[in-house]
């Protein structure tokens, strides 16, 4: 139920999403030019929940300070940006396959919606997308791996912290 629960919050969260200019103009405080760049090529949906996920780290501890800190807010950020213009509708289905299996996936890749198929793709490997995409703009070899790495995290605590701040978003 509660997996039910973060899935239908996120389904109302991507349709209403919103980022104030206020909080894309906070990025110029510190992200580098290349990460603000990246952001503002993002769906909607997904530059709202890298601020969200961002602001999860900084509720955790996370902080400025350190150049580490700010690798970790920075794939906080971007962890999505490889999603692309991908719509809710196969946003769902991948979420679905995710928790039931390949048989939901081999079912949605029958639907004849022009696109369908490719969105699912940019979707079940959003993680390798995003981290090539930040890798090609200028990211660190640090943010690259923990975006690549965001759903089965190699670095113990900054991978996990980044994986539990998304789940919670």
């Amino acid at each position: 139920m509660r997996w039910w629960a973060g899935r239908v919050r996120q389904f109302r969260n991507h349709l209403g999403a919103r980022v104030a200019p206020a909080e894309r103009t906070a990025l110029l405080g510190w992200a580098p030019a290349w990460a603000v760049d990246a952001f503002d090529a993002m769906h909607v949906a997904d530059r709202r929940h890298g601020l969200d996920v961002m602001a999860s780290l900084l509720a955790d501890g996370v902080d400025f300070a350190s150049e580490a800190d700010r690798e970790l807010l920075l794939a906080g950020l971007l962890h999505d940006c490889g999603k692309g213009d991908t719509g809710v509708w196969p946003r769902v289905a991948v979420a679905l396959g995710q928790a039931y299996g390949p048989a939901v996936r081999r079912l949605g890749r029958l639907l004849p919606w022009p696109g369908w198929r490719t969105a699912l793709d940019r979707g079940e490997a959003h993680a390798e997308i995003s981290a090539r995409l930040v890798a090609a703009a200028g990211g660190s070899v640090r943010t690259v791996e923990l975006i690549r790495h965001q759903d089965a995290p190699q670095d113990p605590v900054d991978g996990e912290r980044l994986r539990l701040a998304d789940e919670a978003n």
